[in-house]
């Protein structure tokens, strides 16, 4: 009986297992749109289909117990065990580090594993879990060798992107695109929109020509896909933002007390006879910073039809300042549509539209007399208004310190930006292996704007009174468009030879025009075109301006097998920058990689599943200066005497230079590109040498030559070569801790060593950047320093006692007799006397090492994320302390000399002469930092919870923006900078990046 039974048992099981059927399913991606074009095996088996438009597919004679094996190129690969024949619903999940994932380069795309430049992605998942306003801030710490630096903290304010270094005195910024269009201004460009980020850093960038000499930044936005329905992203977030930092400035009793021992030393009387009961007095930085309100909301719709997709999206930000609230607005309001339709077979047209307003309010900042320099420097012994309400005036603290409170009251200016870019076009595809691609983008913006200076007074002598109203009113216009047209010929020979040639030519030309006008003595509602005298700020054609480029290229890629990899550039590039002689430049690249892993010796590798090498050189040109400066032009202002009368009328511009040329820059990469473990490590390497020469710069000429008058300037002449070279490394982790748990780990790091080669320019140095009031600048362009570098005094200390004053060389030609007390200044080039012959290297703005390391982790629904990112081996100039006898000083004073041993570091406290206040190494600080730029937590409501079919995906998370900055720096903000090559990284106080709170939501349905 038993027996019997267990034979029954055991045919029926073995009946189920061998029994075979039909299995229907449907494939998804991650926003449920149905995915077609999938592939499905079963694994083990000559079995498979392929999932239609609709993404679904069906499989014949499968079993329990089969594995099915779901792959499609840029998502994971998934498997399935069939456990009954019900319906199936896969959802495909995007893998950001697939090697087919296809990227977008030069007028085309490539998969990541045909690739052989230095090429970075970031992709929609990165910024989405950043949350930035502005699509800049997420490149910082994840792409090595970009470094991003902001010029203020303020809403709206530009960030400085460098790829690589700074390779020219000039203009530094990367070419950007946005979906094929040239965009100078990334306020267009709404993040909720961006798909991707492709960074170009080496030679390969070549192919864009004469604008990719700084790198290129390609920017793809989302689109819709064709056969599918439409699908809606809301987004909303909003938050405070705050000030990480305040600097410890003196209260009103220590700095009555300081200000006494200053007059005392001199044999003045004392300002403060009696300090007992001035407290704490005004903290003039809680008077200028405030809390302010951020937000943000955006919604993007998708869909297709069987020919055609479509997206649309609208975003719109406000912000207000953490200095100045209202007064410091920010608004922003993005459109964008892409329409792409199949009109036949062979022919694909595509099309686009951005829109962008912003208007922006802002405040004085980063400069002698910004809103936040004085309210470092204004005296806390004085109230914000006086007994009778008026603000108070600062008296006896300089020219330049006022009233900061006031100040903001009496700022009034407002620029509104309104910019429409457009792009058409078409391809058409022909004879099997060719393709035709003609594409025009054009750009439009408008500006204009105000600023409005009210009568005012604060206080005896200051720069900033004001006796008569004064308000300027501006609108400039600009316009460009770029034409481009290529043939592509693509084929592959005997399954092995993968050829594609590419031929083309673009058309470039940018125009615009500059008006301001200003009038005197009406109120701020009242337009300038009403007022009875206006002043007209452009004149004799020096508000317009006009350039073009004529280009012409060509590229041939190759690869036999994806094993062995070969590409070229060759493009002839035309500017009206140059004259005759020199308005054409050939710049040629050129790149390889080897595939290692395919070939026999690593096929059956169980550590390295996939190893590249790279490399690549090529020769960029850049023609960033300004229009016609090869020929002079009657554009400058001159006063003339007719009749014992002055006349003003006309006189020559700018100083001509007609043998100005190309500055080149020649670019060497060698890369490695490796994964490892099953493809959980990724690693690339590079080292990087770019050389530019024959440096576009505007030399120090004789005053003879007229380069003062007014509308005049210098010559712009070839006369430098500057190198940045490095190593950039990447290395990535993802693991499956369990089903539920997942993390992420990405970590790189990028060395930079920047140094000019040549200045021939007659002088040798090319001086930039102000310290203080009526120094020399503290920045130079020398040979053999990094450029922009730092060059005062190096001091040795403080003078203990009058016997090391005796036994130093003399300081007097510094402008005062040291005694003890005062910096001591090192005899540098040991002629026994220190004179300005003693300046020399005290500092360099541009960092040695830049990282980022970023984490994140998945536990089952929940979901967190950081980013941190490090700055090295850059110092900053401290200068935003007037130095006045009595303006405010911060509470590291309080360890001043008073005596002999007290201090080695600040000296003594005095009204009298001195040479403590020139620009030495005591002004100069370590600017190294870290900074925990972004932590967000999240979590993503499962469907069984949602309990709705129309909603796809519900997430709501916190995030808190520069969390924490661990620096030496004492001032408010080490990652800010002004930008400038020569001349960055010189603090006037900048307005600091805020902290930032938000909470918001993502709905998808």
């Amino acid at each position: 009986m038993r027996f019997t039974c267990f034979l029954c048992f055991a045919l029926f099981t073995a009946t189920i297992f061998a029994q075979t059927n039909s299995l229907n399913g449907t494939t998804f991606d991650a926003n449920n749109v149905p995915l077609g074009g999938v592939n499905v095996i079963v694994s083990g088996q000559n079995n498979g289909a392929i999932s239609d438009f609709d993404g679904n597919f069906t499989l014949n004679g499968v079993s329990i117990g089969d594995v099915l094996e779901f792959s499609y190129i840029g998502f994971d690969t998934r498997q399935i065990t069939i456990s009954n024949f019900n319906d199936l619903t896969i959802v495909m999940q995007e893998n950001a580090e697939s090697l087919d994932e296809v990227v977008v380069v030069g007028y085309g795309t490539q998969t990541k594993k045909e690739l052989t430049g230095a090429v970075s992605v970031v992709s929609s998942a990165t910024i989405d879990e950043l949350k930035p306003t502005q699509i800049e801030q997420a490149l910082q710490g994840q792409v090595s060798g970009v470094q991003i630096t902001n010029q203020s903290g303020a809403p709206g304010s530009a960030s400085n992107i460098r790829i690589r270094g700074i390779s020219t005195n000039g203009d530094n910024r990367p070419l950007i695109l946005v979906d094929g269009n040239v965009i100078e201004d990334l306020s267009v460009v709404n993040p909720s929109d961006v798909a991707s980020i492709t960074v170009l850093k080496d030679a390969t960038a070549g192919i864009y020509g004469v604008r990719a000499a700084n790198g290129v930044i390609l920017i793809t936005t989302k689109t819709g896909r064709k056969n599918s329905e439409v699908k809606f992203d809301f987004g909303t977030y909003f938050g405070y933002q705050q000030t990480t930092r305040k600097l410890p400035a003196l209260s009103a009793t220590d700095y009555a007390l300081l200000v006494n021992e200053s007059f005392a030393a001199n044999g003045e009387a004392l300002p403060f006879p009696n300090v007992a009961g001035l407290g704490a007095g005004t903290d003039w930085q809680d008077e200028v910073f405030e809390n302010a309100p951020i937000s943000n909301t955006t919604l993007t719709v998708t869909g297709g039809g069987e020919k055609s997709s479509t997206s649309f999206g609208v975003a719109y930000l406000t912000q207000d300042g953490i200095v100045g609230g209202k007064r410091a607005n920010f608004d922003r309001f993005n459109a964008r549509l892409n329409y792409n339709l199949d009109v036949l077979e062979n022919l694909k047209i595509n099309s686009s539209v951005l829109f962008s307003g912003t208007t922006r309010k802002a405040l004085s900042e980063n400069a002698l007399g910004s809103v936040l320099f004085n309210a470092l420097n204004m005296a806390p012994t004085f109230s914000v208004r006086d007994e009778n309400n008026r603000f108070t005036l600062a008296e006896g603290l300089g020219n330049e310190v006022i009233n900061p409170v006031h100040q903001i009251k009496n700022t009034f200016n407002e620029n509104r930006v309104r910019k429409l870019s457009g792009a058409f076009g078409a391809t058409y595809n022909f004879l099997k292996y060719f393709e035709a691609q003609g594409r025009i983008q054009a750009n439009y913006a408008e500006v204009r704007g105000y600023s409005f200076n009210p009568i005012a007074f604060y206080g005896s002598g200051k720069v900033f009174n004001n006796d008569r109203e004064v308000k300027t009113e501006y609108s400039h216009l600009f316009r460009d468009y770029t034409f481009d047209a290529f043939i592509k010929y693509k084929r592959t020979f005997n399954e092995a030879h993968n050829l594609d040639v590419t031929l083309g030519t673009s058309v470039f030309q940018t125009t615009g025009r500059f008006t301001s006008f200003t009038a005197f003595d009406i109120s701020r509602d009242t337009r300038v075109a009403d007022a009875p005298e206006v002043i007209n700020n452009f004149q004799n054609g020096g508000n317009i301006f006009d350039s073009r480029l004529l280009s012409y290229f060509a590229r041939a890629q190759y690869n036999y097998k994806e094993k062995y990899l070969f590409s070229a550039v060759v493009r002839r590039d035309g500017s009206t920058k140059f004259g005759p002689e020199n308005k054409f430049g050939i710049f040629p690249s050129g790149s390889v990689g080897w595939v290692l892993s395919e070939e026999s010796f690593l096929n059956d590798n169980s550590t390295i599943d996939f190893l590249k090498l790279r490399g690549s050189y090529g020769i960029l040109g850049n023609d960033r200066i300004p229009d016609y400066r090869f020929v002079s032009l009657l554009n400058g202002e001159g006063v003339y005497v007719i009749n014992d009368e002055l006349v003003f009328g006309i006189a020559t511009g700018a100083i001509s230079n007609p043998e100005i040329q190309w500055e080149e820059q020649k670019s060497l990469n060698v890369g490695v590109d490796a994964r490892l473990f099953n493809n959980r490590v990724t690693l690339a390497a590079d080292y990087f040498n770019r050389t530019t020469t024959n440096l576009l710069v505007a030399p120090e000429v004789s005053g003879i030559l007229g380069p003062t008058a007014p509308g005049s300037s210098a010559p712009i002449v070839n006369a430098g070569d500057v190198r940045n070279q490095g190593f950039e490394f990447q290395i990535g982790y993802f693991g499956d801790i369990s089903k539920d748990v997942k993390f992420n780990i990405n970590y790189n790091v990028t060395t930079l060593d920047n140094e000019v080669l040549k200045v021939n320019n007659g002088t040798g140095i090319i001086q930039g950047g102000s310290f203080g009031v009526g120094q020399d600048p503290p920045s130079r362009m020398e040979t053999g320093f990094p450029i922009g570098y730092f060059y005062g005094y190096t001091t040795d200390g403080i003078f203990q006692t009058q016997e090391e004053v005796d036994a130093h060389p003399s300081q007097l030609a510094l402008g005062a007799n040291a005694q003890p007390g005062d910096i001591r200044f090192a005899d540098v080039n040991g002629d026994g006397v220190i004179n300005p012959d003693d300046r020399s290297y005290i500092g360099d703005p541009i960092p040695d090492i830049t990282m980022g390391l970023n984490l994140s982790l998945d536990i089952k629904n929940f979901d967190f994320q950081m980013y941190i990112f490090s700055s090295i081996g850059n110092e900053i100039v401290r200068n935003y302390e007037r130095n006045q006898a009595r303006t405010n000083r911060t509470t590291y004073y309080l360890d001043r000399w008073t005596g002999a041993g007290t201090s080695t570091e600040f000296p003594r406290a005095t009204t009298g002469a001195t040479s403590n206040a020139v620009f030495s190494d005591f002004y100069v600080e370590d600017g190294s930092f870290v900074r925990a730029q972004n932590m967000q937590l999240g979590y993503t409501f499962s469907q069984k919870l949602l309990n709705s079919e129309q909603i796809d995906s519900f997430r709501i998370y916190a995030s808190v923006s520069n969390v924490f900055t661990l620096t030496k720096y004492r001032g408010y903000d080490p990652a800010a900078s002004s930008g400038a090559p020569i001349g960055g990284g010189i603090d006037f106080g900048f307005y600091p990046t805020p902290r930032t709170y938000l909470l918001g939501l993502n709905l998808k349905f």
